[in-house]
């Protein structure tokens, strides 16, 4: 009885200690965390960027009475 349950328990630490898999915990990680990070910088510019296109399209717009200029 002792001996089964000598044999569960290293078979059980075994299987925990398996590093099987762990490239694919660490790619999915990153892959999360680079998501967050581009999600908090569009969050963040999102008026700067509208902004910077909205310019774009007064440069563009031939009829508009707007100037276009680096600043």
């Amino acid at each position: 009885m002792i001996d089964k349950l000598v044999i569960f328990v290293l078979s059980l630490k075994a299987k925990l200690s398996s590093e099987r898999g762990q490239d694919v915990v660490e790619y999915a990680l990153i892959t999360g965390g680079i998501a967050i990070v581009l999600i908090v910088a569009i969050l963040l510019f999102t008026g700067a960027i509208t902004n910077a296109f909205g310019t774009l399209r007064d440069c563009i717009d031939f009829d508009s009475t707007t100037t276009c200029g680096p600043f």
